[in-house]
């Protein structure tokens, strides 16, 4: 399954999100991220989080979603945005007619420097539960009740 998560920047939520679901899925998925108006870097706070928890961030940079719209781009299976910004945008036509959900949570680079650990912290904890539930679901479910457990899970607190 190709899974593409979007975000405005793709500097935080969306990279944590990629890590997670690429760790946890165990080879079942092939995630990506991107932001529809991308920073050009990873905030230096979901680097940091990712290295202390032991992800590998070597491969892990902000990029356009332009990278996955078009004729030759990977089709997407899933796309799933986690801020309310990208949710709202006119997204490109992406290969494959995925299904969409949205994962909205706050923006941990809004928080002070002095808050940062505490932000992006909240912000893994609650993309980590979300993704611990996506990968407890079987893909063998018709689509119209997948996309049921999707938007549940978005609800996730």
């Amino acid at each position: 399954m190709n899974i593409l998560i979007l975000c405005t920047a793709n500097s935080a939520r969306s990279i944590l999100l990629e890590a997670l679901l690429n760790t946890l899925g165990a080879g079942r998925f092939q995630v990506y991220s991107a932001g529809s108006q991308p920073a050009g870097k990873v905030h230096p706070q979901s680097l940091k989080l990712l290295q202390d928890k032991g992800y590998p961030v070597d491969q892990v940079r902000s990029k356009s979603w332009d990278e996955f719209a078009g004729a030759e781009a990977v089709p997407m299976d899933l796309v799933i945005t986690v801020c309310a910004s990208a949710a709202g945008e006119t997204c490109p036509i992406w290969p494959g007619a995925p299904l969409r959900a949205h994962w909205g949570i706050p923006d941990p680079t809004e928080a002070a420097q002095p808050d940062w650990e505490e932000a992006f912290e909240v912000a893994y904890q609650a993309l980590h539960r979300r993704a611990e539930a996506f990968v407890a679901l079987s893909a063998e479910q018709d689509k119209a009740h997948y996309a049921t457990l999707l938007k549940e899970i978005g609800e996730m607190i």
